[in-house]
């Protein structure tokens, strides 16, 4: 059995809406792996609109899987994130979370500054490093900002940021069901082939191992665009108008499966119901 916290590089993105209330399975899971009762973890609430009052859930919920460190570092500004007492709490945390709200809100105050290094340097010895929503999109190189929702996708019809570069070679969206956020997830993906496009629904999780591969949790799905190999007319679109995008290749994951990123593939499936799992098919390498 493995141990935790680990010092494998372990990434664990919900795409936003996560039980908090009932068996809040997804934060359980965080919890367990940074650490359990002997987790200290830190609290981002930067992107959220309603900081206080996202601190006081995200306290509630792990301390009642029996943490009982729970700290927050919350920059207002570039200069804020230079602090070295907020610094430090992430050099200490086996967990860190980021909360929803505004992706570009978290874009301005990590990417390139000491918390941001700080990230980064929890992330390589281990620390997990957990987001939802806006706290999940920006763990990418690159984040979609803002865009137009639907199935269709259009040109120019979302906005790429810088995102803190915790996962190499992917892109990431959530809400991505319940949003309706094929389409946009699908024209940047189309435009950067050399991408690969990860929508989270609610409730769900990716748990990263090593930048590598991951596994699913949770209720909803999640879905994999490879457009390595597709005929495009991106380069030469009008803005506003349906992309051509032909050959993408689409993976559709519920919980249970595990996806090798390198290679773009299933790896293992084992089918989870409420109160059990079976394996019911393992995918070759």
């Amino acid at each position: 059995m493995p141990r935790y916290p680990s010092t494998t590089p372990t990434l664990f993105i919900i795409g936003g809406a996560e039980d908090r209330v009932g068996r809040a399975a997804l934060l359980r899971r965080f919890v367990r792996i940074s650490g359990g009762r002997r987790s200290r973890i830190v609290v981002i609430p930067t992107a959220s609109s309603f900081q206080d009052e996202v601190v006081a859930s995200y306290r509630e919920v792990f301390t009642r899987f029996g943490v009982e460190t729970v700290d927050v570092v919350n920059p207002d500004s570039r200069r804020a994130a230079h602090d070295p007492e907020a610094v430090e709490l992430l050099d200490r945390a086996t967990g860190i979370f980021m909360s929803g709200g505004s992706q570009l809100r978290l874009s301005q105050f990590f990417p390139g500054t000491p918390l941001g290094e700080a990230l980064h340097r929890a992330h390589a010895r281990g620390t997990v490093v957990a987001g939802t929503s806006a706290g999940a999109s920006i763990m990418s190189e690159f984040m979609i900002s803002m865009g137009d929702e639907g199935i269709t996708p259009v040109q120019r019809g979302s906005q790429v940021s810088a995102g803190i570069g915790l996962l190499k070679g992917v892109i990431v969206d959530q809400h991505f069901a319940q949003r309706s956020r094929y389409g946009r997830l699908l024209s940047v993906v189309a435009a950067s082939p050399n991408l690969l496009g990860i929508g989270i629904d609610e409730d769900t999780a990716i748990e990263v191992v090593d930048g590598s591969r991951f596994t699913v949790h949770g209720r909803g799905g999640v879905i994999v665009m490879d457009c390595r190999d597709v005929t495009t007319d991106a380069p030469d679109a009008r803005r506003g108008a349906p992309l051509l995008v032909s050959g993408a290749v689409i993976h559709t994951l519920p919980a249970g499966a595990t996806f090798d990123l390198a290679t773009a593939s299933l790896v293992d499936f084992v089918e989870q119901h409420p109160d059990v799992e079976v394996t019911l098919a393992t995918a070759k390498h």
